[in-house]
């Protein structure tokens, strides 16, 4: 089994979900007491943020750059970035690093088009749903149609993100307000709606909507999860 490094702490919340689900896929495919070969720097989110919403993405780059050596040090094999958002500078961060980066957007892709999706909405932070980093890559790698929500339904996420759900605040009102937003987008022709923030799986699942959903973090851990067990890889 090799070994899976991961940058967490963008939110801790969310990086619980990716221990958790790299451990029970690990068990699933293995069984009895086997669990995953976890490295995992936690960085300090704060500054994250703060450098996020100033615009400063080369300083988020240099910062996880060396949380992702120092986790190639510690013996990882591969590299997952547990967020979507910052996945904006996952080349340079893979570039700082020998080892391979297991990019978000394409496990995620990937499952859609095993499952014959064309046409997904997506769910994140302002950055991934105003900018062309992540929805692009879905577009010009895979072909998928995106459609994101209107700009005020983009704040609102936005919102629930930073001041709930990342400091792990789970309110009926903004579970409401998610839902009403995943129901524009499929009518608006969603075939089904990306979780492309690692946190808003904490608000809403399967059991809220019947609008297929498609959690970024469990299909990211899974691909890893797959990739460490892989003897060919």
């Amino acid at each position: 089994m090799k070994c899976i490094g991961v940058l967490g702490g963008m939110s801790w919340e969310s990086s619980l979900s990716y221990y958790q689900a790299l451990n029970r896929g690990v068990r699933g495919r293995l069984g009895g007491l086997h669990s995953a070969r976890v490295l995992l720097n936690s960085v300090d989110f704060a500054e994250i943020e703060r450098l996020q919403h100033a615009g400063d993405w080369p300083a988020t780059a240099r910062l996880l750059g060396k949380a992702a050596q120092s986790l190639q040090a510690g013996g990882a094999d591969c590299l997952l970035i547990a967020t979507n958002t910052m996945h904006k500078v996952a080349d340079e961060i893979a570039a700082s690093v020998d080892i391979p980066l297991l990019h978000i957007a394409d496990a995620t892709a990937l499952r859609l088009i095993e499952d014959g999706i064309g046409t997904v909405g997506l769910l994140g932070t302002r950055f991934t749903m105003e900018q062309d980093f992540y929805k692009g890559r879905l577009r010009d790698k895979f072909g998928l149609k995106v459609l994101v929500p209107t700009a005020a339904a983009q704040a609102r996420v936005h919102r629930i993100i930073y001041e709930e759900l990342c400091l792990g605040e789970i309110k009926e009102a903004s579970r409401a307000d998610y839902l009403a937003i995943i129901g524009e987008l499929a009518a608006a022709g969603a075939e089904a709606v990306i979780l492309g923030c690692t946190e808003i799986a904490l608000l809403v699942g399967p059991e809220h909507t019947r609008v297929p959903l498609y959690d970024t973090a469990a299909l990211h851990a899974e691909a890893a999860v797959a990739w460490a067990l892989d003897s060919s890889s």
